[in-house]
């Protein structure tokens, strides 16, 4: 048995972006802790799977190392772009203040020696996993390669994709049971019914180009029925919206006499975060 401090230092040796438990007080040293709590998935599988059933089919977009599943975790982007070589490429974009040519993540950033799988390959060894790892792109793979899982896990991926809708049908088409979606979001003070996508061209969100659509809850929920999905249930919403200020007497006082309109004070607010919903075949 390797001792954990060996483990440890072997776990430092790689750039990781997530704080990883691998047991034993083993932890990554990512930049993000955990976002997700453990009951924001289904449990055993899906919302309808009778209790006594075990989940045997997981697909993982992008790839995560679970312990106790059966597993395909499929990835390409992190794996294989130089994403030190990418962000440099991006800085400069910025200063010059063009858009950068994305299809050079494919070409000139490109590694075939898949840099970023270290760290899946770590721990999946450290964790004794059973994972199946599949270099792919879902957006453009034949997904019928892969067949159809009971849970499929897809996080931090979807206002990534340039075609969300397309990449939501894509993935209704490999689920028998149930999927965990979890994207960024945007709730919008005032206009919490309506459906919207928000699109950033220009690294506006997170200085990140890859960023591309995010949606309002509502949003959310008609996408993934426009899908195909029969029903999504809303797992994590928007934050509770902070205590709102009294208004000025004067702005009252001219809201009576008919000078300000109430819409004038009214203001859509954008908050940002992190939506997780299940979505049902």
């Amino acid at each position: 048995m390797v001792p954990p401090g060996d483990v440890q230092r072997a776990a430092n040796a790689i750039t990781w972006f997530h704080s990883i438990d691998l047991g034993d007080g083993v932890v990554t040293t990512g930049a993000s802790g955990p976002q997700l709590a453990d009951d924001l998935f289904p449990p055993d599988g899906g919302q309808e799977r009778p209790r006594h059933r075990r989940v045997g089919r997981v697909l993982l977009v992008p790839a995560r190392t679970e312990r106790g599943l059966r597993v395909v975790a499929l990835d390409h982007y992190a794996w294989g772009v130089d994403i030190a070589a990418r962000g440099a490429y991006w800085t400069e974009c910025a200063a010059a203040g063009t858009l950068p040519d994305q299809s050079r993540d494919l070409t000139d950033f490109w590694r075939p020696e898949l840099p970023g799988r270290r760290g899946f390959d770590f721990a999946a060894g450290v964790l004794g996993s059973a994972v199946e790892p599949v270099l792919a792109d879902f957006a453009t793979a034949d997904l019928s390669e892969l067949g159809t899982f009971d849970v499929v896990l897809y996080l931090g991926v979807l206002y990534h994709m340039k075609e969300p809708l397309t990449c939501l049908e894509r993935l209704r088409s490999v689920m028998d049971e149930v999927a965990v979606i979890e994207t960024q979001a945007v709730h919008l003070q005032h206009m919490e019914d309506e459906s919207i996508l928000q699109f950033y061209a220009g690294g506006e969100l997170n200085h990140d180009y890859g960023n591309w659509y995010v949606p309002t809850l509502t949003g959310l929920h008609a996408l993934c029925r426009a899908a195909g999905f029969s029903s999504v249930t809303t797992v994590q919403g928007p934050p509770s919206p902070p205590v709102p200020e009294p208004e000025p007497l004067r702005t009252r006082i001219g809201r009576r006499v008919g000078r300000i309109d109430r819409r004038d004070h009214l203001s859509a607010s954008s908050t940002f975060y992190r939506a997780v919903v299940h979505a049902h075949v």
